[in-house]
């Protein structure tokens, strides 16, 4: 038993971007485009409303909650300050002194504002600004005295003195601030709810089209797995093709909706907050982009480290599912020889490693993630001490310090998000890799240049000196010469391995020979249209395939030139009218996977029933009566009866009794022809044919 469990698929990891794969992948997103160019506008409605909100933050702690005002003394040293700031600025109702709130003091170069300050222009002293229609009359006289009134008719009150009245009087007087909040609390509410209703829209139209970008690469990955050659699935697993076209396509929704969905908004984002930020105020900004090379590097670091972490966690997962698989699938088998005990051995063992490499995967995030946060707390450390110490000395509002820890926490979260988004990258790219590989196989049965359209199809087939091998250098068939006239049956025996079935796979066209040809009706089969040879050629195989479904689809194969007529002969020649009589929904009673429901025999009768459908010239019958009983051997043998006198048929069987009344009988050994002739002239012979013969007979 293989100890690798049958798993074939490797750790590859695609780097991150690979220009010719995007590309290629760009292809199937084109007709999306609309859909795609939508969504990003919607990202960059999102990213407008997310970035104003902190923004308004800082005007309501600024302007509402913290608001706070200073004198500007009349002079000739003020006449340029009072010049350049002047529709900032507020007048004393005299004009002795100018008055400017505490955001706009900010717009003043920092050497300037620490001379003006130095040289008393600017006061130290924090005043409140009262609207004009405030009403002020419940205000004490001593408190009173200290208000002045302003050009405009608003009143300019100490903090200070604001600071001792009662809580009732405070809030009557900062009715306006109140009014103020409530009005950057609405906006705030709009601004989420046009994040949500545009965040909705953005993810609905990337999902829709990642899901339809995926529906067509499956579509066009199952095309052209249907379009390759029987060699190509000799070569390529069954559980590869279906990773495929499920895991592999899969991989690729997952960087649709993980990455792609948030990149273009992360990047929207990160750029976005930078401008605020030095627009808000560059130095501390400054401060903010020098741990960005740290987290990067960090980031970058961990990534390479996750990278081979992920990769043995997925081959390791990979195991366990083909461990699984196969065993769940021979289940029977254990249970009968009592092999469970070391089955569960083996699995405890592939699942320690699973957990191992699960483990070690941890071991990196749980250093690597704590080391992001760790970071992102020290810029927002960073950022209370420089900003902290800046609002004061009055160069920073407080609100713009709010604000900068607000866009500071929403500037590192994408970056912490690359590691993740990274190792999403580089599973997709490979996954795009092996899909774009299976794309590109040509295994595909060469087509005719120019193909025959015969007038008269009669079954005649015609095989010249055939050579053929699976692997070069070893042949299975060696210089095979045959004939079968129009309505002949010929049987074909021989030992297992003579190259029966292989025989039978060329003149059905599945291979192309290494040398020779194959004639039908005097044309070569590599000349037939594909569609028109396989409509009058029909098999009969050993193995019997049974899909899940109904017994009619495994019949017509979902064809719908199908005509009930067709269908009705052909069950009446097989056969299976009255096992279908039995069953509770006909033609439509359920069958199970690969035909579970169904036995050996039946099976058989309903691939008769399939080859027969199209009413074929030439039928070929490999081994399809060796895993069945004789009453269903002998229901195959009535049916045949009854079409050979119309069609070409060709039997391959173990069985001498199958092929005793052909008209023909070739006998195979290691790939040659070396008795032919009908069955009394071979047991004449008495050669190979004949010692067959003997054996069966005292078996």
């Amino acid at each position: 038993m293989l100890k690798d469990y049958g798993y074939i698929e490797d750790g590859k990891l695609g780097k991150p971007y690979d220009i010719r794969l995007l590309k290629r992948l760009l292809r199937y997103a084109k007709p999306y485009r609309s859909a795609v160019v939508l969504a990003l506008f919607f990202s960059l409605v999102i990213t407008a409303a997310d970035l104003a909100m902190p923004y308004f933050s800082k005007i309501a702690i600024d302007r509402f909650i913290t608001p706070s005002w200073y004198k500007i003394t009349v002079g000739a040293e003020s006449a340029q300050l009072i010049d350049k700031l002047k529709p900032l600025l507020l007048m004393e109702k005299n004009g002795r002194f100018f008055v400017i709130s505490n955001s706009d003091l900010r717009k003043i170069d920092p050497r300037d504002l620490h001379k003006y300050k130095k040289s008393h222009v600017i006061g130290e002293k924090r005043f409140y600004l009262i609207s004009k229609d405030t009403d002020i009359t419940r205000v004490p006289g001593h408190v009173k005295e200290s208000i002045e009134l302003m050009a405009d008719g608003s009143r300019l009150m100490p903090l200070a003195q604001l600071n001792t009245l009662s809580s009732t009087l405070v809030a009557t007087i900062r009715r306006g601030d109140l009014r103020g909040l409530g009005m950057v609390g609405a906006v705030l509410f709009c601004l989420i709810i046009v994040s949500f209703t545009f965040g909705y829209f953005e993810y609905y139209l990337l999902e829709y089209t990642g899901q339809h970008i995926m529906r067509d690469i499956r579509t066009s990955l199952f095309r052209n797995i249907q379009a390759q050659s029987v060699a190509f699935f000799n070569k390529h697993p069954v559980g590869r093709l279906v990773t495929r076209v499920t895991n592999d396509v899969e991989n690729l929704n997952e960087m649709f909706k993980s990455v792609a969905i948030t990149l273009f908004k992360d990047f929207f984002v990160l750029t976005g907050i930078l401008g605020v930020l030095f627009y808000m105020n560059w130095p501390l900004a400054l401060v903010c982009v020098i741990l960005v090379p740290i987290i990067s590097f960090f980031t970058f670091f961990f990534s390479s480290l996750a990278r081979e972490a992920f990769r043995e966690l997925r081959a390791k997962v990979a195991k366990i599912n083909a461990f699984l698989s196969e065993r769940i699938s021979g289940m029977a088998i254990i249970q009968l020889f009592a092999a469970e005990r070391a089955q569960q051995e083996d699995f405890m063992r592939i699942n320690h490693e699973n957990f191992l490499a699960g483990m070690k995967q941890i071991r990196v995030f749980a250093v690597f993630m704590p080391l992001m946060e760790l970071l992102s707390s020290f810029g927002v450390a960073l950022i209370l001490w420089y900003g902290g110490s800046k609002v004061i000395q009055d160069r920073m509002t407080l609100g713009a310090l709010v604000a900068f820890i607000s866009y500071i926490q929403m500037f590192f979260k994408p970056i912490r998000d690359i590691s993740e988004k990274y190792n999403i990258m580089q599973s997709a790219m490979a996954s795009t890799e092996r899909i774009f590989q299976f794309m590109d196989y040509r295994e595909i049965m060469p087509q005719p240049r120019n193909p025959a359209k015969p007038q008269v199809i009669n079954g005649h087939l015609l095989a010249n000196d055939l050579c053929f091998s699976y692997k070069r250098g070893d042949q299975v068939l060696r210089h095979i010469s045959l004939e079968i006239k129009p309505g002949q049956t010929v049987g074909i025996v021989g030992p297992t391995g003579s190259g029966k079935t292989t025989l039978a796979n060329l003149l059905l066209r599945m291979y192309d020979p290494d040398e020779g040809f194959v004639y039908m009706d005097g044309v070569d089969l590599r000349d037939w249209p594909p569609g028109l040879l396989r409509k009058h050629l029909a098999p009969v195989m050993q193995d019997v395939f049974i899909f899940s479904g109904t017994l009619r689809d495994n019949i017509t194969l979902g064809r719908k030139d199908i005509s009930p007529q067709d269908l009705e002969r052909a069950l009446r020649i097989a056969n299976l009218q009255d096992f279908l009589n039995r069953l509770p929904g006909g033609l439509d009673h359920p069958v199970g996977e690969r035909g579970s429901n169904l036995s050996s025999g039946q099976r058989q009768l309903v691939s008769f029933a399939r080859a027969l459908l199209g009413n074929p010239t030439i039928l070929i019958l490999d081994e399809a009566t060796s895993n069945v009983d004789p009453e269903t051997e002998d229901l195959i043998r009535n049916a045949v009866s009854k079409i050979i006198t119309n069609q070409t048929t060709l039997i391959i069987a173990h069985r001498l009794s199958t092929v005793r009344n052909a008209d023909q009988i070739l006998v195979l050994h290691r790939g040659r022809i070396i008795e032919r002739g009908t069955h009394h002239e071979l047991l004449a012979l008495q050669g190979a044919y004949y010692r067959l013969n003997k054996l069966q007979e005292n078996f």
